[in-house]
């Protein structure tokens, strides 16, 4: 079989498959995600062992330490991905639900109702936890799935699709539902984005190069998991402690991911007293600081920074620092060079605090806490399927109810129109 007609066989099933699932009940769902979770947990050990194989792969390729962070699979991290897929059982089910309704002159009774979108495709690069992810927020809001995840981690997602789909089919989930392509050949994707007939939408979560593919080859609407250049400013009105905090935090917590800061922009009037000891703690964590001319007159065994590297995701310990003379400079800064993602600021100032919450164009924006916090669980939305950087349709977090569309519902007593 060619692979034209691989995936176009693969998104029919799924797509005749998502018909079936809009109208699961949310018993048979939650069930079913439950099954998946146990199942995930007792096939840790292949999962591992399937890991291992994808890790051997990215150490001989000379993948970077961040992406084969992203890759790997532990006990712990497959604990989290079960215990994701319960969280999601947990909340409830938005498909049905009657958003409002009002009534016409007329007497007709009108109102939105939460339908499932159809089928979704997942294009996805390096972290496993994805597929599990994904899929589980796809089937609770009544969406079947088609993953296509990277070739670095083709091993991996295979088996946990593999897992999710037979503990599905054995609980009452239509087969097809969670549908995984597992040839590693990319004009897998390119195939996939023609299928407009069968494919909704279309979700590519991954670096800069896939966004900008998908975006240039899709026939279907697409909502992008863009890359995430993130600051955050410490404010002349700061509490330095808490700003060191969460500078540190921002930064060397997990610094492979989307909502890591890249820029720390600091005002002139707090940088002598701070930057000495929150660059030297960042020093010992192993990152390596790029920083202004105004910065380097403060600490001055730092590298300089380019114009180049204030628009570069690092998705690694590197970290840009710049000394700004006021609150117009940093947010004249993030304007110029942010992604829309996540954005911070520490300040004592509830005014400075405002503006920057009104001003700052990005999916989330924080007033004294870390842009580490982007994230569908840390905001209560249990998974999710990523982090919107678009305007339309969903912004943000993307968990249930923005993978829902909605339909007008109508109540009438014989209205005809006049």
């Amino acid at each position: 079989m060619n692979i034209k007609q691989y995936v176009f066989e693969k998104a029919s099933k799924a797509k005749a498959a998502s018909r079936q699932l809009a109208n699961i009940s949310t018993e048979i769902k939650n069930l079913s995600l439950f099954k998946m979770a146990t199942e995930l947990e007792k096939e840790s050990a292949k999962l591992i062992s399937e890991n291992r194989k994808d890790l051997s792969d990215a150490e001989k390729k000379g993948l970077s330490k961040a992406m084969i962070d992203r890759l790997t699979l532990n006990h712990d991290r497959i604990k989290a991905m079960s215990n994701g897929l319960r969280e999601v059982a947990a909340l409830p089910d938005p498909v049905g639900e009657i958003l409002k309704m009002w009534r016409r002159p007329n007497g007709m009774e009108v109102g939105r109702m939460r339908v499932p979108i159809g089928l979704i495709g997942i294009i996805y690069e390096s972290r496993p936890n994805v597929t599990a992810d994904t899929a589980a927020l796809c089937l609770k809001s009544g969406n079947g799935v088609l993953l296509r995840g990277g070739s670095e981690a083709v091993h991996s997602n295979t088996a946990i699709a593999a897992i999710l789909s037979k503990a599905g089919a054995g609980t009452g989930i239509p087969e097809g539902a969670v549908s995984f392509i597992e040839n590693p050949n990319r004009d897998c994707v390119m195939e996939m984005l023609k299928l407009n007939q069968y494919i909704d939408l279309i979700i590519p979560r991954g670096g800069e190069g896939l966004i900008r593919m998908v975006s240039e080859n899709s026939t279907i609407p697409i909502i992008k998991h863009d890359k995430g250049i993130c600051h955050v400013y410490v404010d002349d009105k700061a509490d330095l402690p808490m700003a060191d905090e969460i500078c540190f935090n921002a930064k060397v917590q997990r610094p492979g991911t989307c909502n890591a800061m890249e820029t720390m922009l600091v005002h002139q009037e707090v940088a002598r007293t701070f930057l000495p000891a929150i660059l030297g703690r960042m020093k010992k964590a192993g990152v390596e600081i790029r920083g202004c001319n105004r910065t380097r007159e403060i600490v001055s065994d730092i590298a300089t920074a380019t114009d180049r590297d204030w628009d570069t995701e690092y998705n690694d310990l590197i970290l840009n620092v710049m000394t700004v003379t006021s609150m117009e400079e940093a947010l004249e800064h993030i304007t110029a060079h942010g992604s829309q993602h996540s954005e911070a600021i520490v300040t004592n100032s509830y005014q400075n605090a405002l503006r920057f919450l009104r001003e700052v164009d990005a999916s989330a924006v924080f007033v004294n806490a870390s842009t580490r916090l982007n994230d569908g669980f840390e905001f209560g939305l249990g998974a999710e399927i990523g982090i919107s950087t678009t305007r339309i349709h969903a912004r943000g977090p993307m968990g249930l109810e923005e993978l829902t569309s909605t339909k007008f519902i109508v109540f009438g007593n014989g209205q005809i129109r006049k």
